[in-house]
């Protein structure tokens, strides 16, 4: 199990391709939830209601299993698939690029229109910053006061980002962790407890 994954920060990475006049805009966007996407494609459709497609797709969550892929009406597989494409080619996920096509008159066919949306979307993320996230888990332990430095311990220890600590009669302390450490960070806790 990996900790890390990759995502793009919040600076909207832009991107454009022109093919046989037809025009394709591409916007890669830093999303968390299905709710912020639906946001995003109303604002494009609205801004560019004169465009012939707005095309995207999306992956969420840190295990880059929420995904979708929209033609909006291009052939099947034409825009989103290759657009998705883009997004799985460089590990990505927390991102939504909306690629919008002005037609220009002359169809590209499907293996141009692949190109097309493919490097639209590849442009839109070159000019994206990716940064690299740590997924964490917190967890909170309680104690009484002389089990403090057998906690401080395990902290210098294991290195987990300390959130919140308050030390008193009864201590507690909230540590972020990877989660692939959670449950060692969790045992070795536990043990202080017997």
């Amino acid at each position: 199990m990996t900790d890390s994954y990759k995502t793009i920060t919040q600076k909207i990475g832009e991107g454009c391709y022109s093919e046989k006049r037809s025009k394709f805009l591409a916007f890669a966007h830093h999303v968390t939830t299905v709710d912020e996407v639906k946001n995003i494609l109303a604002d494009y459709r609205k801004k560019y209601y004169d465009a012939r497609h707005v095309c995207y797709a999306y992956m969420l969550g840190p295990e880059r299993k929420n995904f979708r892929a929209n033609d909006d009406g291009e052939p099947s597989s034409t825009a989103g698939k290759p657009i998705l494409g883009q997004i799985n080619s460089n590990e990505l996920t927390d991102i939504l690029i909306v690629v919008v096509r002005y037609y220009g008159g002359i169809n590209l066919g499907t293996s141009g229109l692949i190109v097309a949306y493919r490097t639209a979307a590849a442009e839109a993320i070159a000019n994206a910053e990716i940064i690299t996230l740590q997924q964490e888990e917190t967890i909170t332990y309680e104690f009484a006061y002389p089990l403090m430095n057998d906690v401080m311990h395990i902290v210098k220890d294991m290195h987990p980002r300390i959130v919140n600590q308050h030390f008193d009669n009864t201590c507690s302390i909230t540590l972020a962790i990877p989660k692939s450490q959670l449950t060692e960070l969790r045992t070795r806790l536990k043990n202080l407890s017997f």
